[in-house]
């Protein structure tokens, strides 16, 4: 029986639960093409074809699909067996804006305790105006934010975060009517871009409630009660865009930056899954 190749097959549980190629490599700080170059040595050792690849969509084989428990089992048995005579865990305190997870979240706690068993994740959700203050304050090891403006150049953008004016499929804007929004409070960046976005094509509007983060907000949207510019990735399920039907202006989209302090190996290791499982959620 041949020995199979560990960090093949690392890579092939990676790809796999990450739907990308690209994404695996960040997670390994290594290229696409190393990556691919292992799945295909695995492939040929195994006789099989594990992925159904095209230029847009990753996805298993039927081949790939029976494989995949026993690898990740292999895996974890690995990691294991590294770890059996250290007991070192790191906490990652990670800030993140509320713009930018929602109903994702789940997935992306499951993740991480998968790719990352030996960090303990300490994950704060608020404005990115407050993760900026606790990132200065050197309360967090890293804080994904929006970039409102150029007045602040630090930091890595992980990918663009793009918005639309989302409410039910049903939601009516009577002609003559200031068109009903929900909204943030007066210190958030996507309040204030939104506003001027309806401001400059002169639609007459009016708060009819005001909530902080995705949760509240978009209560109110699948409630009927309002429209809500909210980040695509974070759409509450049965909301859909409206701002072709309204009329209503097109809303700029917002790079996602990283701003991290992380040194260790482990950390910043850590991060780089943090950040690979976040590119992959829906957008």
């Amino acid at each position: 029986m041949k020995a199979l190749d560990l960090d093949a097959v690392q890579a092939f549980v990676l790809v796999a639960e990450l739907k990308s190629f690209t994404r695996a490599a960040e997670v390994l700080d290594t290229t696409q093409s190393a990556i691919s170059l292992k799945i295909k040595r695995l492939e040929e050792a195994l006789g099989r074809r594990l992925f159904e690849r095209t230029p847009r969509v990753v996805r298993l084989s039927a081949d790939g699909g029976h494989f995949l428990e026993p690898a990740r089992a292999l895996s974890a048995a690995h990691r294991q067996a590294w770890g059996a005579f250290t007991a070192e865990r790191r906490r990652l305190v990670v800030g993140i804006s509320h713009h930018i997870v929602g109903a994702d979240l789940s997935h992306l706690i499951r993740r991480m305790g998968a790719l990352e068993p030996q960090v303990v994740l300490e994950l704060r959700i608020s404005t990115s105006l407050d993760m900026l203050d606790q990132f200065d304050a050197g309360q967090l090891d890293a804080a994904f934010v929006l970039r409102h403006d150029n007045r602040r150049q630090d930091g890595e953008v992980a990918f663009r975060q793009e918005f639309g004016w989302m409410a039910t499929p049903d939601f009516e804007h009577p002609p003559g009517e200031p068109l009903r929004l929900a909204t943030q409070p007066g210190t958030c960046g996507v309040r204030a871009m939104v506003v001027g976005a309806l401001e400059r094509a002169g639609i007459a509007w009016t708060e009819v409630f005001v909530g902080g983060g995705f949760a509240t907000l978009g209560a109110a949207v699948s409630s009927g009660l309002a429209v809500a510019a909210l980040a695509r990735r974070v759409v509450p399920p049965g909301a859909v865009d409206v701002g072709a039907r309204l009329g209503l202006p097109e809303l700029p989209g917002r790079d996602v930056v990283v701003h991290s302090r992380a040194q260790d190996g482990m950390g910043q290791g850590a991060l780089r899954s943090f950040s690979a499982i976040l590119r992959t959620a829906r957008s």
